[in-house]
């Protein structure tokens, strides 16, 4: 069982925590065909992972934690995947859920309701409600996501207004994107070694700072979470603006 605070992995002291990471969960697939698996067994050794990404950043302070569980993309893959991915997620909460609670993790979903099965969606909205007055770091689960289609919608539902000539500003997308509470993302990361973004969080994390580490997903542990936070703290964070800074 997955202790959030193990006496025999101490949490490192950070100056700087990011409020909100993002996190791509990539290199499953990969991680199964290197030990003769198939995919959805790579899938399955994941879930211990992002155990250990929740309680790693749990434990860090980090105040939210956003994972890349399925894509709007995913459905381009092969109907068995589909079908075992779609069953996992559901799978996984029903599993995980009470840990969750014992850990004070609240469970929120991002994502679009078309194509994606009731079940699934009972089980991430069941989730919720049975977190939703926990207080500590906020795991939202982005499944049947993606970034395009949740910046369409948000400007979709900008429009569906009964005021007429609304004018649309990024504080109305924001106030209709799924989740419009999370905070702009911080920390972008990415497991597996590969370096893009993958259409995911592409509104929020404007001004993230990305970290892709090379290590596959089923591989990855809270020290390599507090390993993306140290480097986190290396990063000068700007925001546009600028200062001099002769070399001498």
């Amino acid at each position: 069982m997955i202790l959030l605070k193990d006496p025999a992995r101490p949490t490192p002291e950070f100056s700087s925590t990011p409020r909100h990471i993002a996190m791509v969960m990539d290199g499953n697939g990969r991680w199964a065909n290197k030990r003769g698996l198939t995919r959805t067994e790579g899938h399955r050794a994941g879930e211990q992972a992002l155990l250990e990404a929740v309680a790693g950043a749990s434990e860090a302070g980090v105040e939210n934690l956003t994972a890349y569980a399925f894509s709007t993309e995913n459905w381009k893959r092969s109907t068995e995947e589909v079908r075992f991915l779609m069953g996992y997620n559901k799978e996984v909460l029903r599993r995980q859920r009470d840990l969750l609670m014992e850990w004070n993790v609240k469970i929120r979903w991002a994502g679009a309701v078309r194509k994606l099965w009731p079940s699934v969606v009972n089980e991430l909205r069941a989730a919720e409600e049975l977190t939703k007055n926990n207080t500590g770091l906020v795991l939202t689960m982005a499944v049947n996501y993606g970034g395009r289609q949740e910046i369409v919608d948000a400007v979709n539902k900008s429009l569906d207004t009964k005021v007429s000539r609304q004018i649309i500003t990024e504080k109305l997308i924001q106030k209709n994107l799924y989740v419009p509470e999370l905070p702009d993302v911080d920390m972008f990361l990415r497991s597996s070694g590969e370096l893009r973004t993958s259409n995911f969080m592409l509104w929020q994390s404007s001004y993230a700072e990305m970290i892709f580490m090379d290590v596959l997903w089923p591989d990855f542990t809270r020290e390599s979470m507090w390993e993306a936070i140290t480097e986190f703290n290396r990063r000068q964070r700007r925001f546009g603006q600028a200062s001099d800074a002769p070399l001498n």
